[in-house]
């Protein structure tokens, strides 16, 4: 019994590091070709050893704030992502909440990446 937990265990963690993408994260890169603004959620520190080209960084809780600073329109395409999903995923709900209109969570960092880079 012991053993089999420690498999599923190892499963999930190596499945939450998977780098793979899919059509959503296509979609969302689709949207940034076309004019979606671009915002990384995660920290200054994680923003600054690596993100996609022309990333704005906002963290997850300062989006609100940190979009309005920028004049972004609420009706603005705006792209979201982090490093699996989870916070941009907070910041999308936090922008609707806001009024924002077009938000789509993009995922994870690494999955974008390598949809960019699958093109």
């Amino acid at each position: 019994m012991f053993k089999k937990l420690i498999i599923l265990i190892s499963l999930f963690l190596l499945s939450a590091c998977d780098d793979s993408f899919n059509d959503l994260h296509l979609q969302a890169l689709a949207k940034v070709n076309a004019g979606a603004i671009l915002i990384d959620v995660r920290s200054p520190a994680e923003y600054a050893s690596g993100h996609l080209e022309g990333a704005i960084n906002i963290p997850h809780t300062q989006i609100v704030q940190g979009i309005t600073n920028l004049g972004v329109s609420q009706n603005s395409e705006i792209v979201l992502y982090c490093r699996s999903g989870n916070r941009s995923g907070q910041a999308t709900a936090s922008l609707q909440s806001a009024g924002f209109k077009s938000i789509t969570n993009g995922g994870g960092y690494l999955s974008l990446l390598a949809a960019q880079q699958h093109k």
